[in-house]
């Protein structure tokens, strides 16, 4: 039976699951929520079903696997790889995956900050200015390791993946001085299964 990936109809918070979900080759479909335009913002199609599906945490994303029901996109991202052997082995790897889990998701809400305020021209430049120095924290953690946990790829990676692809679409030229994560983003890239960024 194929398993249901719930969210909006964009890449967002999914994206690194929807990549995960396709190295896996696993079987599952997604359900697409559309959002209407500003300014109303209508949420009436995910709103009418939000109650609705078992979930003990509504929210999206969210993912059905049968009588497993799991909201929070890491929570999904963590199911996934446990089902396949990608949440490292040693110990030292699984701290790198932690760490990295959530540095990802602390510069992913730095961009969302900016992205979304009304104030995104005056605080677009800070966030800029800020980028070379993330970037290369990212780069050192990286290290010569052609994986973020060691050598083998984790769900980690496909969260590195996801945000350092959305930093190169705000500053293409971000990633011009590690050669390092530049060489990450391309053997992600070429890897069976993974789609090209749109």
């Amino acid at each position: 039976m194929a398993m249901t990936l719930g969210y909006w109809d964009i890449s967002g918070l999914a994206h690194a699951i929807r990549l995960l979900l396709e190295y896996t080759d696993s079987n599952y479909e997604e359900k697409k929520y559309i959002e209407g335009m500003a300014p109303d913002h209508d949420k009436s199609q995910w709103l009418n079903e939000k109650f609705k599906l078992g979930l003990d945490f509504p929210s999206l994303p969210y993912l059905i696997d049968g009588a497993h029901k799991i909201t929070q996109s890491n929570a999904i991202l963590h199911y996934i790889a446990c089902k396949h052997n990608l949440c490292g082995e040693t110990e030292v790897e699984k701290i790198h995956i932690d760490i990295l889990e959530n540095e990802v998701m602390d510069t992913r809400m730095e961009l969302v900050r900016v992205c979304y305020s009304p104030d995104v021209e005056k605080l677009m430049l800070p966030y800029l200015e800020g980028l070379p120095d993330k970037m290369s924290l990212f780069s050192q953690f990286l290290g010569k390791r052609p994986w973020f946990a060691g050598d083998k790829i984790t769900f980690a990676d496909f969260l590195a993946y996801d945000i350092l692809d959305l930093n190169c679409i705000f500053e293409p030229k971000c990633l011009d001085v590690f050669p390092n994560l530049k060489d990450f983003m391309a053997h992600f890239e070429v890897m069976p299964m993974i789609p090209l960024p749109l």
